[in-house]
């Protein structure tokens, strides 16, 4: 009997044995970037004197990591919008980079949309990688996944965006367009495809803090590849059985994902960012020249010197306290609306300032978006749940925190949402809730853009409100100019000053407990 017991174990470790030395071992790259915002050139961030990024020096890398594995380059969305570089053409150049770099596929970001749908669908048919957004509907272009194969390995990727895009780009450049729960959407493609693939990616533009609450949420996913939050995670994160992983913004950091398969699974995995940088890496020459042919047009707009800064002006704190960049755009709104107040949002501003000379290209880096002014009337009640919907997400790093002018504000953070302002200054008076007041901001905010439905609200009570060729009319609208950008009245304001020097002031306060 002994022996029998001896002998059965000894077949089970050499059946052991034999299927491990059958077992295909599988190795599979993932590279991936998310809010490149157009970024093609290397730049100093605010702060530093180091130079990050340059999209030919991100290409060279990711040449370089291709010929080591197979691999699977990814784009977590936000990519065609944001820097001159891209808007300038309204994200067709950075298409046609993204095309010489070989992209295997995006997801659509809310910026995306920032140029309007038929922008957005000419820039989609000249990608040749699909483009995904399965929680979007009434665009059909938009995939909701796709499936690779790789050495074997069945890949699906679904791909989401945030469902708060209505709020995050004007809802003008979404009209007829439905964002569905990312979570339910996510869910109903698990089911239909885990029988047919080896791994699951969801390919995400919702916010690390979302994807995180996704993977604790639903089974199935292997891994999360996220966006939208700009979020710098070094090495790849375990939430229960999903790998999470995002690579930070501007094109600064090369997400590197290397995983072991043996029989169609994960069983091993380690990532890093690869820092972004011209000093570090040499430039790939074709993407180096789509680089500088464009570089040549902006700059014969753009570089025309217009003022001279005496500081730095700080473009990268906005979405979390008072800067003194928003406080400069914030005052110009008011001075060139003649209003009591100016409140704006903080995602609005786009980059940072340096001490020295200020070019046209710096204000429309600033200020990319196509808005225009608008001042509107508030009660002192709207006003103080204009501010509480403005703090309510601080925690988040949303684009709703407000930068604001002619106003005095303290904030407690850990209230909850909705109870978290404290007292509130009209100038030197404090805000009376029944009074009405005149309030500048940009048509995004009083279209109620990143939430601000008091603003929008506020405009269509009126019973004569109208938009005609684009421009809000109404009792409640004292001022609407769509004639002038912002960023060019900004322009035209540091002409005429030669010079500007400004500070935080005490605008924002926030008290601790």
């Amino acid at each position: 009997m002994e022996f029998f017991k001896k002998f059965i174990l000894f077949l089970i470790f050499l059946l052991i044995f034999v299927s491990n030395l059958t077992a295909e071992t599988i190795e599979l790259r993932i590279l991936y970037i998310n809010d490149f915002h157009g970024f093609a050139n290397p730049y100093k961030p605010l702060g530093s004197e180091k130079l990050l990024g340059g999209v030919s020096h991100l290409a060279e890398m990711v040449k370089k990591l291709r010929n080591e594995k197979p691999s699977i380059f990814l784009a977590a969305g936000d990519m065609i919008q944001g820097d001159n570089w891209a808007n300038l053409f309204e994200g067709k150049s950075v298409i046609e980079l993204m095309n010489a770099m070989e992209f295997d596929v995006m997801v659509v970001g809310n910026h995306e949309f920032d140029f309007g749908l038929e922008v957005l669908k000419q820039r989609i048919l000249e990608a040749r990688f699909p483009i995904l957004g399965a929680n979007v509907e009434g665009l059909e272009l938009l995939k909701p996944y796709i499936i690779k194969e790789i050495s074997d390995i069945k890949i699906a990727i679904v791909g989401i965006v945030t469902e708060d895009t209505p709020v995050s780009t004007h809802p003008k450049n979404v009209k007829g367009l439905t964002f569905l729960s990312p979570e339910k959407t996510v869910e109903k493609y698990i089911k239909e495809l885990k029988s047919q693939v080896n791994i699951i990616i969801v390919l995400s533009h919702i916010g690390h803090y979302a994807d995180r609450k996704l993977a604790e949420k639903i089974k199935g996913i292997n891994i999360i590849v996220g966006g939208h939050s700009h979020t710098k995670i070094e090495k790849p994160i375990l939430i229960n059985e999903t790998i999470v992983v995002q690579a930070w913004e501007h094109g600064k950091a090369l997400g590197v994902l290397d995983l072991t398969l043996m029989d169609g699974k994960i069983t091993k995995f380690e990532g890093y960012l690869k820092e972004i940088s011209p000093e570090k890496i040499d430039a790939k020459i074709s993407v180096k020249a789509i680089v500088d042919k464009y570089n040549e047009m902006v700059d014969a707009v753009l570089s025309e010197k217009i003022g001279v800064a005496q500081t730095d002006f700080d473009g990268e704190n906005v979405r979390k306290k008072e800067t003194n960049l928003g406080n400069f755009i914030a005052d110009i709104i008011k001075k060139t609306a003649k209003a009591d107040i100016a409140i704006i949002n903080g995602g609005g501003i786009r980059a940072s300032i340096k001490k020295g000379d200020i070019t046209v290209k710096d204000i429309y880096s600033v200020l990319p978006f196509n808005n225009y002014i608008v001042a509107i009337k508030l009660t002192g009640k709207q006003i103080k749940e204009a501010l509480e919907h403005g703090v309510s997400a601080i925690e988040k790093g949303e684009g709703r925190f407000p930068q604001v002018s002619g106003i005095k504000f303290s904030y407690n953070r850990d209230n909850k949402p909705g109870f978290r302002i404290q007292e509130v200054f009209i100038g030197e008076k404090p805000l009376e809730l029944d009074k009405e007041y005149s309030v500048a901001t940009n048509d995004f905010l009083a279209a109620g853009g990143d939430g601000y439905k008091v603003f929008g609200e506020a405009i269509k009570a009126s019973k004569d409100f109208v938009i005609i060729g684009g421009v809000m009319k109404g009792q409640k609208v004292i001022y609407s100019d769509s004639s002038r950008y912002l960023r060019d009245v900004v322009v035209e304001y540091i002409k005429n000053e030669k010079i500007i020097n400004y500070t935080t002031e005490g605008r924002i306060t926030e008290i601790k407990d």
